[in-house]
């Protein structure tokens, strides 16, 4: 496991609705049972030695999440370790 964490945003303190990326998490955890929490760090670990689109098609395969999910998950954890 990399040293990193990234962490699931908090919901916007205004009540709206968020932006980006993370505007997918709330329909993630719904269709795909888990806290979102548990799919950002599973895609820490694989970004530590895959690109982009690799971990975007295991998300894919191995859990059968849609494409949208996927490249969300993956585009809010590059970000986040950029910073």
């Amino acid at each position: 496991m990399t040293a990193h964490r990234v962490t699931a945003p908090e919901p916007p303190a205004d009540g709206s609705k968020p932006k980006g990326p993370a505007s997918y998490f709330p329909s993630i955890e719904k269709t795909y049972g888990r806290p979102v929490q548990e799919w950002l760090d599973l895609v820490v670990d694989r970004l530590d030695g895959q690109k982009h689109m690799e971990v975007v098609a295991w998300l894919k395969t191995e859990h059968g999440m849609g494409h949208g999910h996927a490249n969300a998950l993956v585009g809010y954890v590059r970000n986040a370790l950029a910073d």
